[in-house]
């Protein structure tokens, strides 16, 4: 710490220079952390499925239905601990923009299947005991302004009533928080019999989610799901929820590997430009580190000055970018939920981060005070 002052004068020699290599990495490190918060966002989802529970689909495509009979069969399958259907609905609340998933399903079921989803007592009594009752998310809720109590009208688009009216109302009888961040808060849940009581009931829903003994016998029960609807009018296709989340998120492409390769490109364009900085400043120097060793500095000492300067630029650089994305994370997850229901950074993330400016530091000081190290004093002395 006794040399700072002179590592914060040779900062200062070039101040233009010095600050646009500091702005420099305080942005690359911003984008890292935002980068990481939106692969965040698009792997939360498939982190928490985990592989304890299974998703059973129509073979054709998750869009075609399947019998609600078929539950009482995948229940008797041996290793299935508990099992519940979800019926995707696509209604429109006030305006087609104002996309969020709803889900017609059996509460108990839900709930016993989705622990993850934290919903006080009085709120599962409420809503089993109200038939247009419905839960939200807390932060779908708080886009909308909802307040436990509001009635909530749906219009309905693939699900046609009986009566000829197109909208369902909905009683919001209370919100449910994730039990992690990575948990989906923007989700509407709402009784499946109180939709195929207003559209009759044709005995179908969407999709079934199995939840296993064991999980290392996932794909042996997801085996013999399918085999038990084998020729059948709706066979089906059973795999763990993870795989399923996987192929969703495959589909618009490899999110990890893209956003990786961006934040590579990023970071060794910063490592050149901080790299020339530190090299030329050394170069602009020579006589000076000649002087020094003259004056009985160590080759250690002027060693540690260099990388000095260069971790101080990187290191509070990063510190700082990674700062102000974390300040700013709120603030575009506001602006994102109806896309990326979960953004935010990982600690893990964060702490990378934090490496991978003390890594910065080295590799654009290193050469340089490698060479201040080697240079003999005379011709320090000697060049202009």
């Amino acid at each position: 710490m006794k040399y700072l002052h002179l590592v914060w004068r040779n900062l200062l020699r070039r101040k233009v220079r010095t600050l646009f290599t500091f702005l420099s990495i305080v942005v690359a490190f911003f984008l890292f952390g935002l980068l990481a918060a939106v692969r965040n966002g698009f792997e939360a989802g498939i982190e928490i499925a985990g592989q304890s529970r299974l998703l059973t689909v129509h073979k054709v495509s998750i869009i075609q239905p399947l019998p609600k009979r078929h539950l009482q069969q995948i229940l008797s399958t041996p290793g299935v601990a508990a099992a519940t259907h979800m019926t995707w609905f696509g209604g429109i609340y006030q305006d087609p923009k104002n996309f969020f998933a709803q889900l017609a399903v059996d509460p108990a079921g839900l709930l016993e299947v989705y622990p993850e989803y934290l919903v006080d007592e009085a709120t599962r009594e409420r809503w089993r005991a109200t038939r247009t009752g419905a839960i939200a998310g807390r932060k779908l809720a708080e886009r909308f302004g909802w307040q436990v109590g509001d009635r909530v009208p749906i219009r309905a688009t693939f699900w046609r009533p009986r009566d000829g009216k197109d909208a369902f109302e909905f009683d919001l009888v209370g919100l449910y928080a994730g039990a992690t961040a990575e948990v989906d808060e923007t989700s509407f849940f709402f009784h499946y019999e109180y939709l195929m009581e207003r559209v009759g009931d044709p005995g179908l829903v969407g999709w079934y989610i199995v939840e296993v003994e064991d999980p290392a016998r996932a794909d042996e029960v997801a085996l013999a799901i399918d085999r038990t609807f084998a020729n059948s009018a709706f066979e089906t296709k059973t795999a763990t929820e993870k795989a399923f989340m996987q192929s969703f998120a495959h589909q618009v492409g490899d999110t990890s590997a893209i956003l990786t390769a961006i934040a590579a490109i990023v970071f060794f364009v910063i490592l050149l430009i901080a790299g020339n900085t530190m090299a030329q400043a050394v170069r602009e120097r020579t006589n000076e580190i000649g002087v020094l060793k003259t004056l009985g500095y160590s080759d250690r000492t002027v060693t540690g000055l260099v990388l000095g300067e260069s971790m101080l630029v990187a290191g509070v650089g990063g510190l700082l970018g990674l700062g102000l994305v974390l300040l700013a994370a709120p603030g575009f997850a506001k602006m994102l939920e109806a896309f990326l229901p979960i953004f935010y950074v990982p600690t893990r993330d964060v702490a990378i981060g934090v490496g991978l400016a003390l890594l910065l530091g080295l590799a654009t000081g290193g050469v340089p005070a490698w060479s201040a190290q080697r240079l003999p004093v005379v011709e320090a002395l000697r060049r202009r």
